[in-house]
């Protein structure tokens, strides 16, 4: 079982007011995905608008992780915000080029090149650009 070999574990700090970055790590899966969900629900109720999924130390994802990706993404975009996943390892890169996620919300190597996109973003939104990426 996935939980008792491979608990989740989500890291939440705060770079700026708006911006919620989560250290991920363990297997993101059916049996742990609701972790993850809970974390980044807490993170909307506070109005935090930026999302980083650092997901370097998630060796596995299915579905149920996906699916979080895709749901934050959503609800992100309505609220002029975003997300970006930072440094998937190779199997996690796999599914997401596969589903089409990557092609949709942003993967950068380090923390410091989503802050960039976000910043760059948070600017061309600023000086009355549109800024935003299709809808999923």
């Amino acid at each position: 079982m996935s939980i008792a070999q491979n608990p989740l574990s989500v890291e939440v700090t705060l770079p700026r007011e708006d911006i919620a970055l989560f250290t991920v790590a363990g297997y993101l899966d059916v049996d742990t995905s609701t972790e993850l969900r809970h974390h980044l629900a807490n993170q909307f109720h506070h109005g935090r608008r930026h999302f980083l999924l650092d997901l370097s130390a998630v060796p596995f994802m299915d579905s149920s992780g996906m699916n979080i990706i895709v749901r934050a993404y959503q609800q992100a975009r309505e609220s002029g915000g975003s997300v970006h996943i930072i440094a998937p390892v190779p199997a996690v890169q796999r599914i997401l080029d596969l589903t089409g996620v990557s092609i949709t919300v942003p993967i950068s190597g380090t923390v410091e090149e989503s802050l960039a996109l976000v910043e760059k973003s948070d600017a061309t939104d600023t000086a009355g650009g549109a800024g935003h990426a299709p809808r999923v």
